[in-house]
């Protein structure tokens, strides 16, 4: 990606002081979405992650991990399987609970929607403590496909994200288009 890609991508995303919380910075990124040259320029970046890194299909996360795979997806031409909460596909699914820092979460994958030969790109919007990120790639390999790497718009590294994911990624990528 380029320096000037990524100040693109940097000024349309927006700070809201104390969201959730007091205290909090969020990073939205409906700024972003918002405008069609940055929203283009990040599927095209990100799309190119997963061609380079021999992806076979893509695994966005809820919610916003969505909004950004699909089109990634459809750009590279690339199925895309959608990581949900627990509770909200229907059929057989695999699920995968973890920690967060106020309790327990679970997430779900349809168990026919991944395959033994699959090379699995995660995407999502933001890297932060890292723990949706590492449930998905337990999912994605119990399902019996291989990771061929995370791709997320913005690490937040003082969160320690990486250092979470890194024994999960076993090897594969951790690709960041912005790191703050």
């Amino acid at each position: 990606m380029t320096p000037a890609t990524q100040e693109l991508l940097l000024s349309r995303i927006r700070d809201v002081p104390d969201h959730p919380i007091a205290g909090v910075t969020f990073k939205d990124i409906t700024p972003l979405l918002a405008d069609p040259e940055a929203f283009t320029a990040l599927t095209g970046a990100l799309a190119e992650l997963c061609v380079r890194h021999g992806a076979t299909k893509i695994v966005g996360l809820e919610a916003r991990g969505f909004i950004l795979a699909a089109p990634v997806a459809v750009t590279a031409g690339l199925g895309f399987v959608p990581v949900r909460k627990a509770g909200k596909l229907p059929g057989a699914t695999l699920s995968q609970a973890y920690e967060l820092e106020y309790g327990t979460a679970e997430i779900e994958v349809h168990a026919e929607d991944l395959f033994p030969g699959d090379r699995v790109m995660v995407i999502d919007d933001v890297l932060a403590t890292g723990g949706t990120a590492e449930a998905s790639l337990q999912l994605v390999r119990r399902a019996g496909a291989e990771v061929a790497g995370v791709a997320v718009l913005m690490e937040l590294g003082f969160l320690g994200g990486r250092a979470r994911l890194e024994p999960s990624l076993a090897g594969a990528p951790l690709e960041a288009l912005i790191t703050l």
